[in-house]
């Protein structure tokens, strides 16, 4: 069961809770306080309880006092506090920042040293709009083909903002980086996903939002002309997007993630496994 506690002496009713939400399942209630209306759509990424300024919202009975304040220029206080960015001020990075960004991104580690490591940098509004739009129409057709059902089952249930004109992939964001990789590199989808992980960082501590866009990188899977606007080499696949920009939302706060699962080793118990065991493990090994 997934819920929210408000404490109403604290809460001032601002609704960034409602409007940080990514599956839209909070809204006000009739006294103006935020509720959980659809549990369901919830995924628990507590965004709701890290951006409330006064800790008045309590997910899933976590008391907000006992997350930790975000400190911007401590690295294990940056990874606490990452959060995916969906709400960006309508201005542009500057030149001096994106120099930042690009001169760490030389320093990224690859498989086998190879740099063979391409960024598209989307440094402008401008140019940004001109791809959101070329996407957005896109998406519209994909809709309607069969030819295109993977794409088109995909998008089916955000149709009607697509319709009305919502940023649904970029989220308004102005800018983006897709990191693609040779063809030929030894580790052509590990090395771009690595790179994108120590930018988003660095730029967490520039004051910088980001989010991993699964949405984009679908389309320019699908749109080939889109990677030719982001000249993107031949030869050269897109591995993963970036959104970046200003944000406009701040967290107050880290979240209290459920801890993953640790196999502590300390020795080697040797086990006897049977032929079915082996063959499940190795079936699951490649599964994906």
């Amino acid at each position: 069961m997934k819920t929210i506690e408000i404490n109403k002496e604290k809460c001032v009713r601002c609704g960034l809770c409602i409007s940080d939400c990514l599956t839209s399942c909070i809204e006000f209630d009739k006294d103006n306080f935020p509720y959980m209306k659809n549990e369901e759509n919830c995924i628990s990424c507590e965004h709701c309880m890290t951006i409330c300024p006064t800790g008045a919202l309590s997910f899933n009975h976590k008391n907000p006092d006992e997350s930790e304040p975000v400190n911007y220029y401590d690295i294990l206080s940056l990874i606490k506090s990452r959060r995916s960015i969906r709400q960006y001020k309508d201005e542009e990075i500057s030149a001096e920042t994106f120099d930042k960004l690009k001169s760490m991104l030389s320093y990224v580690p690859t498989g086998c040293n190879a740099h063979s490591l391409h960024f598209s940098i989307v440094e402008t509004k401008s140019a940004m709009d001109v791809i959101r739009n070329k996407v957005n129409e896109n998406v519209l057709k994909a809709l309607s083909y069969k030819a295109l059902s993977p794409i088109a089952d995909k998008f089916e249930k955000y149709k009607k903002g697509f319709e009305e004109g919502k940023d649904i992939i970029f989220r308004g964001a102005p800018h983006m980086i897709v990191a693609s990789s040779s063809i030929k590199a030894p580790c052509a989808l590990e090395d771009p996903v690595i790179a994108l992980s120590y930018l988003e960082l660095y730029a967490q501590h520039l004051g910088l939002g980001t989010c991993w866009c699964g949405f984009a990188e679908m389309c320019l899977k699908f749109f080939p002309e889109i990677c030719d606007m982001l000249e993107i080499p031949s030869g050269y696949k897109p591995v993963y997007v970036m959104l970046l920009g200003i944000p406009a939302v701040k967290y107050q706060r880290t979240p209290q993630p459920e801890p993953f699962k640790f196999a502590e080793i300390k020795e080697i118990h040797q086990k006897d496994s049977c032929f079915f065991c082996k063959a499940k493990r190795l079936v699951t090994n490649f599964i994906r």
